[in-house]
């Protein structure tokens, strides 16, 4: 590749059973698929040899130990010595299907970070999204990890599920929290119309609800130790995600595999999410060309999501104006009505505006 990304995604569209919340790439494990695709992979990933040190990888999917124990060990050696040495690898694992095999593997091809699907203490709640984990397997995947020395561990927190209640999720967070991860995502449910849920007909909570359950979390969690630097996500102990951290920063990645997606300068593509399609042209991608426009926004956008917000003089360096020259109306009224301000070059959401940040994000669209 002849960009200067140092961020990568590489996305797994298999998985053992489908949640039915879920709308990214995915199908049903078979192994002849999979085995396939990986040939199709090994063929892609080849564009980064030669390539720098990556900042970051990330292995999403789907579900990454979904594969064979063959097939796992041949896809994490693809990207072995990938990563920089102080740099931060990370693979989403599904704890149900969690081995020392796997661990091992992983442990073995430098990966340093783990993301792992809790979502609720629930049953009933799992039940309904067609998880079949417990508590106690969260709890001993987490064992299996940190007695190999992988003991950067980020849980996944569903709110605003289907008859969820604010006990419920205090209950689910409280037994997270009781697992001591170094971070926490939390994400509230959006159903969308090709999943499960989606063709099911089911809702999420009322918005007065799902804003009660918000504020909880961004109230609770930093009593635990948890400093909240993203709209979504919780960390300590000084460890953020750096790989999203470069999606927010607006920063350029690599996307490889069927359902990826990418973007290096002003160019945005995705990858096929038909599997089939992938296979037969793993080279294929659909491109969107970005206008200057297009770019400064989304930066904005992407920025604000950070405690920390937009770096000015990153913004100013890259795009040879400044956000004042850009939005001069717009930026002086939400700092005038106390959504936005300016602190040691930074320009952030205010405790009044984070909550409404799509609403002040609309008022800078081009």
């Amino acid at each position: 590749m002849t960009e200067n990304a140092e961020h990568l995604y590489v996305h797994v569209p298999f998985c053992r059973t489908i949640c039915y919340y879920c709308d990214f790439c995915h199908v049903v494990y078979r192994e002849e698929q999979a085995e396939e695709w990986l040939q199709a992979l090994q063929r892609e990933t080849e564009l980064l040899s030669g390539d720098k040190a990556m900042r970051t990888v990330y292995i999403g999917g789907g579900t990454p130990n979904s594969l064979s124990d063959d097939q796992f060990a041949r896809f994490f050696s693809l990207f072995q010595g990938l990563c920089a040495k102080d740099g931060e690898f990370t693979a989403e694992v599904n704890p149900e299907h969690l081995t020392a095999f796997q661990a091992d593997v992983m442990k073995a091809c430098g990966v340093n970070r783990i993301s792992m699907g809790f979502q609720s203490a629930d049953d009933r709640e799992l039940q309904m999204m067609n998880r079949h984990h417990t508590a106690a397997d969260v709890r001993d995947a987490m064992h299996i990890l940190r007695e190999r020395g992988i003991d950067n561990i980020s849980l996944d927190l569903m709110y605003s599920l289907p008859g969820q209640t604010l006990a419920s999720l205090r209950r689910s967070m409280e037994t997270a929290v009781s697992l001591q991860p170094d971070h926490l995502s939390l994400y509230s449910l959006t159903v969308e119309e090709n999943s499960v849920f989606g063709r099911k007909g089911y809702r999420s909570c009322d918005e007065d609800t799902e804003a009660d359950m918000y504020e909880m979390i961004c109230r609770e969690l930093p009593k635990y130790g948890y400093k909240q630097y993203e709209v979504s996500n919780f960390a300590r102990n000084g460890r953020e995600s750096m790989h999203n951290k470069a999606y927010w920063e607006y920063k350029d990645f690599y996307g490889l595999s069927a359902g990826a997606s990418g973007k290096t300068g002003n160019i945005r593509y995705d990858k096929p999410k038909n599997i089939r399609a992938y296979i037969e042209d793993p080279f294929a991608r659909e491109e969107t060309l970005l206008s200057t426009e297009d770019m400064m926004f989304e930066h904005l956008m992407m920025s604000l999501r950070m405690k920390r917000g937009l770096n000015l003089q990153a913004f100013e360096a890259r795009y040879g104006t400044t956000v004042s020259e850009v939005w001069p109306d717009t930026l002086s009224a939400c700092i005038s009505e106390g959504l936005l301000e300016i602190n040691d070059r930074y320009l952030r959401l205010t405790d009044r505006g984070y909550p409404v940040m799509n609403e002040v994000l609309i008022r800078f669209l081009p």
